[in-house]
């Protein structure tokens, strides 16, 4: 079966920050192996203004953003493509899905948010991520197949396993989901 094999190819990524450092030596990877990027909001933004081709989360969902950008990857196409173990999974899904063969997100602020001397109660609630552990508990759930990064100092491991072997192996997708499942739960508390 396709999903337990040691290393899995990557096609597509799913991209969305609040850490937008490093970013460039991972945009150059995914544009080198020819991997389509899809990417929300500010992240969008950023991708393109340094000149890599990115897709809008809204266009590859074929749904707007919705209350004032609160609701933006919390959709089926988005969840199914990280979840689904395999295309086979997809093909009982009504209307065109894709695989998310990477996610690399990370969180709101929300520790740093909160201890400005001037975070008014507003400030705080907008800065709860809710679609970003989402995602990042998704992937790490389906780590058998998808890659998921939420620390930027681990952008070196990724590019450093795809460009020797053109993807990433079990064993690293195990361990950045034990980093994920490790900071959403440190994020909740």
């Amino acid at each position: 079966m396709g999903i337990r094999k040691n290393t899995i190819k990557i096609k597509t990524a799913l991209i969305s920050l609040s850490d937008k450092s490093n970013l460039r030596p991972l945009l150059n990877l995914l544009k080198k192996y020819k991997i389509k990027i899809i990417s929300s909001g500010g992240t969008y933004k950023k991708i393109k203004s340094m000149g890599f081709k990115c897709l809008e989360v809204s266009k590859f969902t074929n749904s707007k953003e919705l209350l004032d950008g609160r609701v933006k990857t919390l959709h089926p196409k988005i969840h199914a493509g990280i979840l689904a173990k395999s295309h086979d999974d997809l093909k009982g899904c009504s209307g065109a899905y894709d695989l998310i063969d990477i996610v690399i997100v990370n969180l709101y602020p929300f520790e740093q948010t909160i201890t400005k001397s001037h975070c008014t109660y507003k400030d705080a609630i907008e800065d709860i991520d809710i679609g970003g552990p989402t995602m990042l508990r998704a992937a790490a759930k389906n780590h058998d197949r998808v890659t998921v990064i939420t620390d930027p100092n681990d952008y070196n491991l990724v590019i450093e396993e795809i460009i020797k072997n053109k993807k990433t192996s079990l064993k690293l997708r195990k361990h950045l989901a034990y980093k994920v499942f490790s900071h959403t739960s440190g994020y909740d508390a």
